[in-house]
């Protein structure tokens, strides 16, 4: 699974969903090419982390979060999830 569609997962997950997407359960299904994808938005990624932040136990588990959802800069400065 691609790591922009974890994040609008955990995004629907954290508002509510939205069952008008598609997918099973309101759940977006997987994405045959990246050319049709929409991207992640900066706002996304921005209350994506507000979130992570918000449920995180302390610095360290918020800072393995955000890696693990590809919500943090590579090298390059881009942001894995709006790949």
């Amino acid at each position: 699974m691609s790591g922009s569609a974890e994040v609008r997962q955990f995004l629907l997950r954290c508002e509510g969903g939205d069952t008008g997407s598609g997918g099973l359960g309101g759940v977006p299904s997987q994405r045959a090419g990246h050319a049709d994808a929409p991207r992640v938005s900066d706002d996304q990624v921005r209350r994506a982390r507000l979130a992570v932040a918000a449920g995180a136990r302390d610095a360290e588990d918020c800072a393995q979060l955000l890696d693990m959802l590809g919500l943090v800069p590579d090298d390059e400065g881009q942001i894995p999830a709006q790949r």
